[in-house]
């Protein structure tokens, strides 16, 4: 790789946040309320908001804004539940887990940990995984690799575990960046150790449950899908793509997907019916494949039709929707493809790198350079309904939807601040 190509990678790609089967399994219980927003992409993984009200045309000047909260470094975006909104940041020499009132952006708790990590290639010292809530607790991935679990209720401590410390993980370009999750009973994180490239650890406890496998940390996070009977947590690491059984790590299936050098895997995978989707930048490109008992059987695979440097796809009705290219080169586009064929239906130019949410019949897209856009679901072209700039500054962040409140990051300098816009009644 050219230096100016070296420095283009180190300068965009800080974020990369980590930033379904026959029945998906949601990393929740039956607590979960609907409209919550409890993890990463939301209840199952996948961008999808379930039980939302339909998003009306908002006025050319954008979507009310409700409130603003300052915060501090990172890149981790918030985490809703109830009436409870978790943001992961960085104050001084703490990483804070934060409770806010989703009406008012009122703090109700806090919960310092002290932050070790010192930083890489990007100056931002900020947690970068996206807070999970589960039942009545909340845990955290901080940037050095640390795990935490507080209370939902109050912030009281329950457990931490200097993982990356324990099973010799390593931070790679930007600290730890995988998101965990949670299944079987069980915390489950990509840690990228010798022999502890994936670590459960017990819910209640935070002891170790199991350790299997030499695979590299990554910046994608795991999905979890029941297919065929047998239940699956999907991980995209640093050089592979995994699937394990969540009981006791036995492995199900593995291919090749990444490059070594300086790339990442920034992507979510995906599981819609048997098929499962994986994407990344950096000539790796994307790959289709079906699952079952026997493993997975490659359906396509290429660089031509969605290469997502960290942004994550969203499906609906046979068809894939999200942004193809890098924000460093510029070269960003929305499209639409079918998922069995990657026939590409239609592609926006100049659209940039954008998050996307799926509600209904409606996409949702925020793109990192501000903009925030509302489009029809439609396989056969692009239809706008809506568009606005809610944000001067770059927003790679993952943003949020709960009960018709959109919720996003500013990440300014040295700080930033979660901002609570009103998108439906």
């Amino acid at each position: 790789m050219s230096l100016v190509r070296s420095l283009r990678f180190t300068s965009y790609t800080a974020t990369l946040n980590a930033l379904l089967g026959s029945v998906l399994f949601l990393a929740l219980s039956a607590d979960c309320q609907s409209g919550d927003w409890p993890q990463i992409l939301g209840p199952a993984r996948n961008g999808e908001a379930q039980n939302e009200p339909v998003i009306p045309k908002w006025p050319s000047s954008g979507p009310k804004t409700l409130w603003s909260y300052a915060i501090g470094q990172g890149y981790a975006g918030p985490a809703v539940a109830g009436n409870r909104v978790v943001v992961f940041h960085r104050v001084e020499d703490a990483e804070r887990v934060e409770a806010l009132d989703a009406a008012t952006g009122k703090s109700l708790w806090k919960a310092n940990f002290e932050a070790n990590y010192r930083g890489g290639i990007n100056p931002d010292l900020g947690p970068r995984c996206v807070p999970l809530i589960h039942k009545d607790r909340v845990y955290v991935f901080g940037a050095a690799g640390d795990l935490h679990c507080v209370s939902l209720s109050d912030g009281a401590k329950r457990w931490t575990r200097a993982a990356y410390q324990d099973f010799k993980g390593q931070e790679g370009y930007f600290g730890a960046g995988s998101t965990p999750i949670v299944a079987a009973e069980k915390l489950i994180v990509n840690i990228g150790g010798r022999g502890a490239g994936l670590v459960a650890f017990d819910l209640a406890t935070g002891k170790t449950a199991w350790q299997v496998t030499d695979e590299g940390a990554s910046y994608s996070s795991p999905t979890l899908a029941k297919v065929g009977g047998q239940s699956h947590a999907i991980f995209v690491t640093r050089l592979n793509t995994v699937s394990i059984n969540p009981e006791d790590g036995e492995v199900r299936f593995r291919f090749p997907f990444g490059s070594r050098g300086p790339t990442v895997n920034g992507a979510t995978p995906l599981v819609f019916g048997n098929q499962l989707f994986v994407s990344s930048s950096y000539g790796v490109g994307a790959n289709a494949s079906l699952i079952s008992a026997d493993g997975v059987k490659k359906l396509w695979a290429n660089d031509n039709v969605m290469s997502s440097q960290y942004s994550t796809c969203v499906y609906r009705d046979g068809f894939l929707y999200g942004t193809h290219g890098r924000e460093d080169y510029a070269n960003g586009v929305l499209r639409c493809f079918e998922a069995k064929t990657g026939e590409v239906r239609w592609t926006e130019p100049g659209f940039g790198v954008a998050h996307t949410i799926l509600v209904g019949d409606q996409l949702l897209l925020f793109g990192v350079e501000g903009r925030l856009r509302l489009a029809q679901v439609n396989p056969k072209a692009y239809v706008e309904v809506a568009s606005a700039r809610i944000n001067e500054g770059t927003a790679r962040s993952l943003p949020a939807l709960s009960n018709g409140k959109f919720y996003f990051r500013d990440n300014g300098s040295p700080g930033s601040k979660l901002i609570c816009l009103r998108l439906a009644k």
